[in-house]
């Protein structure tokens, strides 16, 4: 964590042999030791699967590998004579069990070839490291387990020990849906046991076009209700919009394919759309919501425009 490192952090640039880690000469080597337990393989999972979407994610056995990449470019100009680019990365590596190590090493700036023009570029890889460890220590599970570790440590209730991990870790950023969601379960004997369902939380938008047999071959799930109107949802799982199903009745959009390009609602001259904000959602983070479906007139204008074909329109009978 960025502000542990006056009692946390090792920095050495030597041939130390740290946990299995071996850097050149030459490498500055961060390391830390958290007070943590991360064993269980699905923990290890939830991690990795957490932070895929933001870094480049890896795993290998008890390890976990986050990598940074960024562009360094010689001058601003990219059509100036000798001009030059390059990208440049930093991997942070969690080393899991009954503590956890994270650690990360700056290589020498020749292991990118010889872009000597790049200015603070240690710096720049020190800055992007501890800033995946503070993205991964405030989003996923082990800032549950960090917080439960300053608690006992610190003596301090749970919202001081939250407020901690905040202060620890001020280069995060916020990942949405990064931690595993709880199974609900239910009583069997008198013992709590999971209910098993099978959601598979697609990468990225669905393709098109929208299933015109939805209503037929989705569930019936939980309504939204808006000002004078409730529209009705198949497919929907849950409510934290990483599965969303189909919208609307008569005005039906699969907001699992949608990307929210607008043109739905620049073409529909009745102003049946409005814009919806729907975080979490793996296609985009805002809908066009169909708040005023009763006002549809049937000129399946939004429908002909979709680029995706997201959309279907089914005319009242």
């Amino acid at each position: 964590m960025s502000l542990l490192l006056k009692d946390r952090v090792w920095s050495m640039e030597a041939p130390t042999a740290k946990r299995g880690v071996y850097p050149l000469h030459g490498f500055k080597l961060g390391l830390y030791r958290l007070p943590i337990k991360v064993d269980e393989p699905t923990d290890i999972q939830s991690i990795h699967d957490g932070l895929k979407k933001t870094f480049e994610m890896d795993a290998y056995a008890d390890r976990i590998y986050m990598t940074y990449r960024w562009t360094e470019k010689s001058m601003p100009d990219e059509d100036a004579p000798g001009y030059e680019e390059v990208e440049l990365s930093v991997t942070t590596e969690i080393v899991t069990g009954d503590v956890v190590d994270i650690i990360y090493q700056i290589f020498p700036i020749e292991k990118f070839g010889d872009p000597q023009w790049v200015k603070d570029y240690r710096k720049k890889a020190d800055y992007f490291a501890k800033m995946m460890i503070d993205t991964a220590l405030r989003n996923t599970i082990m800032g549950d387990r960090m917080i439960e570790a300053l608690k006992k440590q610190e003596k301090v209730e749970s919202k001081e020990a939250y407020e901690r991990l905040l202060e620890l870790t001020p280069l995060a950023k916020i990942v949405p849906n990064a931690k595993p969601k709880p199974k609900p379960v239910a009583k069997a004997g008198g013992e709590a046991v999971p209910i098993e369902e099978d959601i598979e939380i697609p990468d990225g938008a669905k393709p098109g076009p929208i299933d015109v047999e939805f209503k037929s071959r989705m569930k019936t799930s939980k309504p939204y209700a808006v000002e004078g109107h409730t529209i009705k949802t198949w497919g929907r799982k849950g409510e934290d919009n990483q599965v969303m199903g189909v919208w609307g009745e008569f005005v039906s959009v699969d907001y699992d394919i949608c990307v929210a390009d607008g043109a739905c609602i620049d073409a529909c001259p009745v102003s049946v759309y409005e814009w919806f904000d729907t975080p979490g959602n793996t296609a985009s983070d805002k809908k066009p919501l169909m708040s005023k479906e009763p006002d549809c007139i049937f000129c399946l204008a939004c429908e002909g425009v979709c680029p995706p074909q997201a959309i279907k329109i089914f005319e009242q009978k």
